[in-house]
């Protein structure tokens, strides 16, 4: 049963189990959290976690990731954090509509609607991939909010260089028929983004692959590779190039980077660019560990991010 309450005049949802939209897979035992929901923009539903009690901490995922990837850091804190993990638009448990704004921005004004309705503040962000460019520039709106900042294999300025098996993706046709008909975008993602891949049993596969499981459910996943601006003409060129122009305005805040070095596509040189912008932020960079980071070295993070939240 679907109840529903108010949260500042936005309209939020909470269900139990068997109110989800899809069937749970062996997956589930994995990710046993109560999913809640929040009407957006363009009327979408925007599925997300919200476990434990204490100063709340944001997980932002990027693409073709949801909440799931965030499930071990959150049993790990929400003893004593109140863990809010959502799932963009299109992605995880959230609604995928055929015709939706799939840019930068409406992901951007979806989360800032998430952060007033529960009124999360003195808050820790936790950002990776997308969520980089999603979480900052969510921030950069209510910097009053922001206590804390997490890193993991992100970025939220532009690039002059894209990785060429992701370029491909953005091909006209062949790049639909690759991500949407074949799945090729979030498959290679399980083999290209670890290190350790008897990490990826056949419950964490299943995982990853459970929301996107046909044509028009990997609407999303076209979408952020298509929305990723190469050039200034781009719709979402000018908020992420403005978005890193103004990252300036958390350098007095405590930050945590961690750093997968073996990530074809967020290397080294987006690991440079955030320690010229933040010299004095706390950086540990794993040599043996990919792009999906905390998927390598949960062992090492999750410890090293409860830290963090205490000191």
């Amino acid at each position: 049963m679907i109840t529903e309450s108010e949260n500042d005049g936005n309209r939020a949802e909470s269900a139990g189990d068997g109110d989800d939209p899809f069937s749970w897979g062996s997956w589930r035992a994995l990710y046993p959290f109560r999913s809640h929901y929040l009407t957006v923009g363009q009327g979408a539903r925007m599925h997300y976690v919200d476990e434990g009690e204490g100063d709340p901490v944001l997980m932002v995922h990027g693409n073709p990731t949801w909440s799931f990837y965030y499930r071990r850091l959150i049993l790990g804190l929400r003893r004593r954090h109140r863990c809010v993990a959502p799932d963009h638009i299109g992605c995880g448990l959230s609604d995928k509509p055929g015709d939706y704004t799939y840019r930068l921005h409406r992901h951007v004004e979806n989360l800032e609607k998430l952060v007033t309705g529960l009124d999360l503040k003195n808050l820790t962000l936790v950002l990776h991939d997308w969520g980089g460019a999603v979480g900052m520039a969510m921030a950069q709106r209510h910097p009053e909010r922001i206590r804390r900042i997490v890193l993991l294999n992100t970025a939220a300025f532009p690039s002059p260089r894209i990785p060429f098996r992701i370029a491909v993706c953005r091909t006209p046709v062949l790049g639909a028929v690759a991500v949407r008909f074949f799945n090729a975008f979030v498959r290679a993602a399980l083999r290209m983004a670890v290190v350790h891949r008897d990490r990826m049993t056949p419950n964490t596969v299943s995982g990853y692959l459970h929301p996107y499981d046909s044509w028009r459910n990997r609407i999303a996943v076209l979408r952020f590779v298509q929305d990723i601006p190469m050039k200034p003409e781009h719709p979402s060129y000018a908020l992420l190039a403005r978005t890193g122009e103004n990252l300036g305005i958390f350098r007095d805040r405590p930050m945590l980077i961690y750093w997968g070095a073996r990530d074809f596509c967020f290397d080294d040189s987006f690991l440079r660019k955030w320690r010229e912008l933040f010299p004095e932020a706390e950086i540990r960079r794993i040599a043996d560990a990919g792009h999906y980071v905390l998927e390598d070295a949960h062992e090492e993070i999750i410890p090293a991010v409860q830290r963090f939240l205490e000191t």
